[in-house]
């Protein structure tokens, strides 16, 4: 198990659109490896094996509306209301350049979103209508 430094939302890599992938090959696998590993370490969100398995993606359809609250690694101790859709279809590729479609709903709709803006250099607190407070999140 390889852990990855977590970058915060000062480092400026957060906020640069990251290029597509090319290679397919063991640098990328271990990548996607070390990535699984960090996220389970530090207790993120995981809503099923592609969520980290998901190269190149784009989004094909999206339908409805969700307003819930969002937190990231990258923002430790804040978390806020984004506005998201209820449901999405992903075109993407597998770690062998396999191209796939994938849909999800609700928190892995907005998984899905959150996790494709930090690949144009966005974080979800350039999206909140309003931060949430620790007490607020505990009822939730």
């Amino acid at each position: 198990m390889a852990l990855r430094k977590i970058m915060t939302e000062k480092e400026p890599v957060l906020h640069k659109k990251c290029r597509p992938v090319t290679e397919f090959n063991s640098r990328l696998h271990q990548l996607l490896d070390d990535m699984r590993d960090t996220l389970e370490e530090a207790n993120g969100v995981d809503t099923g094996e592609e969520m980290l398995e998901l190269v190149n993606p784009e989004i094909l359809e999206q339908s409805g509306e969700q307003d819930g609250p969002e937190g990231c690694l990258s923002v430790p101790g804040k978390w806020g209301l984004v506005k998201r859709p209820n449901w999405v279809k992903l075109r993407a590729q597998d770690r062998f350049g396999n191209w796939f479609e994938v849909e999800g709903e609700e928190l892995t709709a907005r998984c899905f979103c959150h996790e494709l803006d930090h690949l144009e250099g966005h974080l979800y607190t350039e999206k909140i209508s309003r931060f949430l407070t620790e007490e607020e999140m505990e009822q939730m």
